[in-house]
């Protein structure tokens, strides 16, 4: 898989619930509308909390995978 152009980078390896999401709510204010924040986690949550997180606030999750324990996610920020 290609990996998207990417503005800025949260690496939240190490970080449990809820610490990876607060760290996204702040992180992606850093970012402009449109740009991608790479985000990269160890907890199995943010399976779950990264794409809800998305929803709720009107960002788009543009890939999201796993590799090699290390979850990784590309973020274009809402408007």
């Amino acid at each position: 898989m290609e990996t998207p152009a990417f503005a800025a980078e949260l690496d939240a390896r190490g970080l449990f619930c809820p610490e990876p999401v607060m760290m996204l709510h702040n992180r992606i204010l850093d970012v402009a509308a449109g740009e991608v924040l790479k985000v990269v986690a160890t907890d199995p949550s943010t399976t779950r909390d990264i794409p809800r997180f998305c929803q709720f606030l009107s960002h788009e999750l543009v890939s999201q995978q796993e590799l090699g324990g290390e979850y990784v996610y590309f973020i274009r920020r809402g408007h």
